[in-house]
């Protein structure tokens, strides 16, 4: 079953209460082979790379690109600071830190300038640093509501108002548990919580706003279709967020350093955010150390739904592990495999581009890089931090960094998460049947290539080219083409068709290229020469990325021409091998 229609089956039933009808195999305890060994106790080690499955000179890449981000970029540094940890399975591989905690004291927006912490007061980043995880807590928030559907407390598809009354006003009576986790309920983005006087008139700012669509016909990302949400889960279980965070996730999992409201006595493991003064912040708060740096979660008391924990990245790495294994870390659960997959599900099909499980972001390059696929779920915070998952890969990557340390300007974008997303995809190998190397794209931004087959003139209207094909582009932004010629110069598209080495029926390609994801899995590529019999013909694979982001490139392997009577070219045989003319493209053994 497709994600996709998992996610039309769970709808059909009006929520989650049936969630084991809706996923064969739901019940967990007898899943699949990862689940049964989380469930035996095993938990997140250091490892090497090789241990991992993963390649080690572009893991220690990963590393060269976070921390090439400390200096300016393209002006100043994007972040003092940063922790990255990436692992496979339950090996964590690359656990390191790079630049500062602590450097800036002040800053002065007038001038541009800061006023920096002498030398022996300034704190290095460690990897066991505290970051404010900022919008990361949205995930928890979500893991929480669907404990709540598992439970049968929360049905996905009713109205907001069934739980909160106060939610009603100017056409929230429409919106539902399921838009407020997919950020499709109409609400716009954000409101000055900080510029209420009382936590009573806070909260009776969000009881009046009035959606800015009708719920369900965009994708607008909310904060406050989490601070509703955090409301309705506090409503439902009579217990604050902070208290239901420690008491089903946290504590179950062993995340220690993951919590609300830190205490002093963390401070000096804490990376500072920003110098927090108007007109960039709504409020005047000097250095921002140890404290939540979301202006509305500060108001809020440090709880909210939508930003305010703290943590590590070894305890996101546990989390991600326990997403990974169904739910289950060291033999205790949190969640049913079947809830795990509604957090991976995308809901949100009518609005291309804005894929959204409950909760988690899907298939999102501008951040994942060529960590993204359609299975690939993650998000970002605002002060610098990203967590990113890839279950076809059994992979995780988290990137940690006090990027608006000491002010929210000094970066925009998110290339540093790009880079070392690209950068760990890369250190995931990809293998050929034989064992040895194959040709290969590259992963270039931009880049191009052709690999060009030296001059054949087929005799028959039978002859074929064959190949085995492995691709990752951005969808819209990079493909494959196969293309003929007849004087090396012009060059039309050439039609073929693929099929899974693992089964399948074929699928065509009629315009002579394929883009998007392949599914990880090598393609048996054939491409019939019957409008070239009997005239010499050029053949040639061209890549093409022409849009900011990558995907993991393009492989090409065991290229063959033949008819039934004869052997027009192949690869393996070194005489042809050295008469391929490749532009861009390498021989690659991973």
């Amino acid at each position: 079953m497709s994600r996709r229609r998992l996610g039309v089956g769970v709808l059909a039933l009006g929520g989650v209460l049936l969630l084991q009808a809706a996923v064969p195999g739901g019940a967990g305890a007898a899943g699949n082979p990862a689940e049964r060994r989380a469930l035996q106790g095993l938990r997140l080690r250091y490892g090497s790379a090789r241990q991992a499955g993963l390649l080690e000179k572009h893991l220690d890449g990963v590393v060269d690109e976070a921390r090439r981000f400390l200096g300016p970029s393209p002006e100043h540094p994007y972040y003092a600071g940063a922790v990255v940890l990436a692992g496979r399975g339950r090996t964590v591989a690359l656990h390191r830190a790079v630049g500062e905690a602590v450097r800036y004291a002040d800053y002065d927006g007038r001038t541009d300038r800061v006023r920096e912490f002498p030398a022996a007061e300034r704190i290095a980043m460690a990897e066991d640093t505290v970051f404010d995880l900022a919008s990361l807590t949205k995930l928890f928030t979500s893991l929480l509501a669907v404990q709540l559907m598992e439970r049968g407390q929360l049905e996905l598809e009713a109205p907001v108002e069934r739980y909160l009354p106060e939610f009603t006003s100017g056409g929230k009576e429409l919106i539902t548990a399921r838009q407020l986790l997919t950020h499709t309920s109409g609400l716009r983005s954000w409101a000055p919580f900080y510029q209420q006087p009382t936590r009573e008139e806070r909260l009776r700012l969000l009881w009046s706003v009035r959606p800015q669509d009708t719920p369900g016909t965009v994708y607008r990302y909310s904060d406050l279709n989490l601070i509703a949400l955090q409301l309705l889960v506090e409503r439902i279980t009579s217990h604050p967020l902070d208290a239901l965070l420690h008491d089903e996730i946290t504590a179950p999992l062993g995340m220690h350093r993951t919590r609300y409201n830190p205490p002093l006595s963390w401070r000096r493991v804490t990376a500072a955010t920003e110098v927090q003064r108007p007109p960039w912040s709504g409020l005047d708060r000097g250095l921002v150390w140890g404290d939540v740096h979301d202006e509305n979660a500060y108001a809020l008391g440090g709880v909210a739904g939508h930003a305010g924990i703290f943590g590590t990245a070894w305890d996101l790495a546990i989390l991600a592990r326990t997403l990974l294994d169904g739910g289950v870390y060291a033999g205790k659960r949190i969640l049913r495999p079947a809830s795990v997959e509604l957090l991976f599900t995308d809901y949100n099909t009518a609005f291309p581009g804005d894929d959204h499980g409950l909760g988690f972001e899907l298939y999102q390059h501008w951040y994942m890089g060529a960590m993204a696929t359609p299975h690939s779920a993650g998000h970002t915070g605002f002060t610098g931090t990203s967590l990113v998952l890839d279950p076809s890969t059994d992979s995780f990557l988290i990137l940690l960094g006090n990027s608006v340390h000491p002010v929210r300007t000094w970066r925009a974008g998110s290339a540093p998460r790009v880079a070392v997303g690209n950068r760990f995809a890369r250190a995931v190998p990809v293998r050929t049947r034989h064992g040895g190397p194959a040709w290969f794209s590259g992963m270039e931004t931009g880049g191009c290539g052709t690999l060009t087959l030296p001059p054949l003139t087929p005799a028959t209207a039978a002859a074929r080219l064959r190949c085995a094909v492995w691709w990752d582009t951005v969808p819209g932004e990079g493909a494959f083409h196969l293309e003929a010629s007849a004087d090396g110069r012009t060059w039309q598209p050439l039609p073929f068709s693929t099929q899974r080495t693992t089964g399948g029926s074929p699928e065509q390609w009629p315009q002579g290229c394929a883009g998007g994801w392949s599914g990880r899995i090598w393609h048996r590529l054939e491409a019939p020469l019957s409008a070239w019999a009997g005239r010499e013909v050029r053949l040639r694979f061209r890549h093409t990325a022409t849009g900011r982001y990558v995907g993991r490139g393009v492989y090409v392997d065991v290229v063959r021409v033949s008819e039934p009577a004869r052997l027009l070219f192949a690869e393996d045989r070194p005489a042809d091998a050295a008469r391929i003319e490749a532009v861009g493209w390498t021989r690659s053994a991973d």
